[in-house]
């Protein structure tokens, strides 16, 4: 007798799970509908959770993943969809990959999500995304192809975020392809060619004024050329 009211109890949890399992979609649903109207993006982010939990999916790992992102919690965005290249990712999951990567500061792991992408999509933001990753590990031809194409597909229209400062502010995308070519000028030749990559500085500053980082780069390169220029003297002595 105890052994039949143990199984009916199985059962009945089953049949409860059954049962209560569509009910608790729509309550999450319902719930998320809520968050994102709130703007409310913890409960966001629990949400979905839940939904993944009941009913996994790839879009909506995708979508929790991204959001983790946009928050700047890049870790739990990698865990939520891993690191490794997929051929079957979908867009979203490579862009999420590539950014979490190289916001963890991995260039070399964020390249190939970004190559992917820019495979399935080539456009001027790709391109710059791929510059600076390639410059960052001196693969110099790589970056200079991506450097080419940008100068040559970027609108003028198009702007560049920069976050160097206490306050993010936004240059055109010539001048940050500008800005990348003179890095790529001066790391193929870090003595005879600072006073080129400084030219290319000069000429993006005039089209973006408010680009900081441009006026600290060029005073490192000058800081640099000064440097030079004493042991060279010192060595003439």
């Amino acid at each position: 007798m105890k052994k039949i009211f143990v199984f009916a109890l199985v059962v009945s949890g089953f049949v409860m799970s059954a049962q209560s399992n569509p009910d608790l979609l729509r309550h999450y649903e319902a719930y998320y509908k809520q968050m994102k109207q709130q703007g409310d993006v913890q409960g966001i982010i629990n949400a979905m959770t839940h939904l993944n939990v009941l009913a996994p999916s790839v879009a909506r790992k995708d979508t929790l993943a991204y959001i983790y992102m946009s928050e700047d919690k890049y870790v739990q965005a990698l865990n939520t969809i891993g690191f490794e290249r997929m051929v079957d990712d979908s867009n979203i999951a490579l862009e999420v990959k590539g950014i979490s990567l190289k916001a963890l500061k991995r260039p070399e792991l964020a390249i190939g999500h970004f190559e992917e992408l820019f495979k399935r999509k080539p456009n001027a933001l790709l391109a710059y995304e791929l510059a600076e990753l390639n410059l960052q590990t001196q693969k110099l031809a790589e970056a200079e192809k991506h450097i080419t194409y940008g100068l040559a597909n970027v609108k003028d229209d198009m702007k560049k975020a920069f976050f160097e400062t206490q306050t993010p502010y936004e240059v055109s995308l010539k001048s940050a392809f500008m800005y990348l070519n003179a890095l790529l000028v001066y790391n193929k030749d870090t003595k005879a060619n600072i006073d080129a990559a400084v030219d290319i500085l000069d000429a993006a500053y005039k089209s973006s004024p408010n680009f900081n980082l441009i006026q600290l780069s060029k005073n490192e390169l000058l800081r640099q050329k000064q440097v030079l220029q004493a042991q060279a003297e010192q060595g003439k002595k």
